[in-house]
């Protein structure tokens, strides 16, 4: 049968059925932060063994495909991924949204991620087994420069900041390093904690990074979270033709996904990331990505939705999983005794075109589901008061840092790292250069270290590392993504005649009047940390030190230019406290988040969530409403803590804490 016939099996009322509900749930849970793409495919992977193979995988598929998507409404309603490939759309969806155009946002992403979802799955029906090839032909050194290349995104997001990102990016790879090294088996920086032996939990660090902050910061006044929308909801019309518009963009971020999707282990996270920056490289207004640009969120989910299909191809013609979905689909292949490999498109045809004309159908249907949830949740997000807004974000960031492994040693790590997060926000350290580092670490270290192994055993070291036909292509991309932007505001000072002048100030009134004590303080502080890390890696193996010794050395240099650039500031020196708005209620507020995940293990989850939820409702409240409302939302809260409690024990059956009481 001509692979165009399978359509029509793919379009019986059972897996349409199957393909709806699979984008429903996948796109509600992939909304919710921690509860991943990987735990919903897992979860539900067994309903599928009593299902045909083709009606399981289009389910499966359709979970995958939603949740990706899913993670988009989180990045912009709240400022957190609720999944990693989401982490790029926080840079421009959630500043949109702070304006009033969230609803243009979620169209938006809407649109972009169907477009690179439909990209994506047309690659996987028309050009797989091609495609594999290009799997075979990336080695160590191009994912290591891969990984470089999607750290030079620190250009982009620490604009007049660049030291303090590049100091931010050495922390996330420190952060990536703790645990067993991914070459050589040291054990490092640990501290002899059992805990840190598995490292430190994307998901979890993640959540903690980007939305802690924002909770505390919520708190700190009566201003409203989000802006209303001036026009009204989610402005499709207006998404739509700017869309269109930026065909381009969606066309190039499409294709970067895929492509990168082949490539087993990289996934949605780092294509968003790649897409995003190459977005701001050629676009005419680079200054303005990361201040509500709409062309960084179409890039992002364009790129990120393109994965899933792309993550298919070697997962089906060559047995290798791009991702941890790709995975536990192919076992769920396995499972039904279907043969993986390259005769699987001759041998069960009848079942893989099927899955992937329902993959495409699933994504189709991403349009219709993903605007009637935009639509209500961006209206729900505006209207919720922040005394049940607050709680309700808190204890979905407590469950999806513990869900990910029944761990409450993660909930306590993502309460840790959200609190010094905030700290760091306050003198200009940002957290996108931590989470940079933090997911393409491993990459780069293994990249690194295999490339150096092979080049040293060979004699052939630059070579192998600057003479390489893709590691140049993708040099040059970080070069140009670097220099480009610097070299286009040049020649548009140049143009200008900038200068000085009677209304603008001279080079040196132009300089930061004043020496900034903190910002010197934490670069003292991250001397010290570079030391450790050092002195950590000195009684390592060869293989398990290289690397932490170029990043000790990275960030001892970074740290001590910070101080010297400090020091060269006209001025005096000021101690520049940002503590002061609302400060008593972040305190209170990371008290009570603090002592909810250090109390979990003696009084069990759903107490110590009751508890915490009743004081941060009484934290966020500005309005102090009558009594009778304050009963209202305490049975919301009660009822809101008792749900998911159940449905983590009952329904994901993770293995919850018990303590004293549940």
């Amino acid at each position: 049968m001509d692979i165009f016939g399978y359509l029509f099996d793919a379009l019986t009322p059972f897996n349409l059925m199957l393909a709806l509900v699979g984008v429903i749930l996948g796109t509600v849970i992939g909304a919710l932060p921690g509860l991943s793409a990987t735990m919903a495919v897992a979860v539900l992977v067994p309903f599928t063994f009593t299902m045909d193979p083709a009606g399981g995988l289009i389910a499966l598929g359709a979970i995958y495909t939603g949740a990706i998507y899913g993670g988009a409404y989180a990045a912009i309603l709240v400022n957190t991924p609720g999944t990693p490939s989401a982490i790029a759309t926080t840079f421009d969806g959630f500043p949109m949204a702070k304006r009033g155009d969230g609803g243009l946002a979620i169209s938006l992403a809407t649109l972009a991620s169907v477009a690179g979802g439909i990209v994506g799955a047309l690659a996987l029906l028309l050009l797989a087994p091609p495609l594999a090839k290009v799997a075979l032909a990336f080695g160590p050194a191009e994912y290591f420069w891969l990984a470089i290349f999607g750290l030079t995104l620190i250009a982009t997001l620490s604009v007049g900041n660049t030291l303090k990102g590049l100091i931010g990016a050495c922390i996330g790879l420190f952060l990536s390093m703790i645990g067993v090294a991914v070459v050589g088996g040291d054990v490092r920086y640990t501290l002899d904690m059992q805990r840190f032996l598995a490292g430190v939990d994307l998901t979890s660090a993640i959540i903690g990074l980007y939305c802690v902050p924002v909770i505390l910061d919520l708190v700190a006044s009566p201003d409203p979270h989000l802006k209303p929308a001036g026009t009204g909801g989610l402005r499709l019309g207006e998404s739509a033709a700017h869309t269109l518009k930026r065909w381009g963009n969606v066309l190039r971020s499409s294709v970067i996904g895929t492509v990168i999707g082949i490539l087993p282990g990289a996934g949605g996270s780092i294509a968003g990331l790649v897409s995003y920056s190459e977005a701001r490289r050629s676009s005419h207004a680079p200054e303005s990505f990361g201040k509500g640009n709409p062309d960084g969120v179409i890039a992002t989910e364009a790129a990120n939705n393109a994965t899933v299909g792309g993550g298919f191809i070697p997962t089906l013609v060559l047995g290798i999983p791009g991702t941890p979905p790709d995975a536990i689909i192919m076992g769920a292949l396995l499972v039904q005794g279907i043969k993986i490999g390259p005769t699987l498109f001759t041998s069960d045809g009848n079942v893989v075109y099927t899955f992937i004309w329902g993959l495409l159908i699933a994504t189709l249907l991403m349009l219709p589901v993903g605007l009637v949830i935009g639509r209500y949740a961006y209206r729900f997000i505006i209207k919720v008061p922040k005394g049940l807004l607050a709680p309700t974000v808190a204890l979905l960031t407590i469950i999806g840092a513990f869900a990910i492994h029944s761990n409450v040693d993660d909930a306590q790590l993502m309460v840790c790292l959200g609190i010094f997060a905030w700290v760091l926000n306050r003198y200009g350290f940002q957290p996108s250069p931590i989470v940079l580092g933090l997911v393409l670490g491993s990459i780069a270290e293994q990249g690194f270290v295999q490339t150096y192994l092979i080049g040293a055993a060979s004699g052939r070291l630059p070579e192998m590392f600057f003479n390489r036909p893709i590691s140049l292509g993708i040099i040059a991309a970080a070069v140009l993504t670097v220099f480009v932007p610097l070299w286009s505001d040049w020649r548009a000072r140049r143009r200008s005649g900038a200068g000085p002048t009677a209304d603008s100030p001279s080079p040196v009134t132009a300089k930061i009047r004043s020496r900034d004590l903190p910002a010197m303080g934490f670069a003292v502080l991250f001397i010290g940390l570079a030391v450790a890390i050092w002195a950590g890696a000195s009684g390592m193996s060869m293989l398990g030190a290289v690397f932490p010794k170029t990043i000790a050395l990275a960030l001892l240099v970074f740290s001590g230019l910070l101080i010297v650039q400090n020091l060269r500031r006209a001025g005096r020196a000021r101690l520049s406290l940002t503590f002061a708005a609302g400060s008593s209620r972040r305190v209170a507020l990371a008290v009570i988040m603090l002592g909810w995940v250090f109390v979990i293990p003696a009084l069990g989850f759903l107490m110590t969530s009751l508890m915490a939820f009743a004081a941060i409702m009484v934290i966020a409240d500005y309005d102090r409403p009558a009594a009778r409302v304050w009963v209202i939302w305490g049975i919301f809260g009660a009822a809101i803590c008792t749900v998911f409690w159940w449905l983590m024990a009952n329904v994901l059956l993770l293995r919850m804490p018990t303590g004293i009481v549940f």
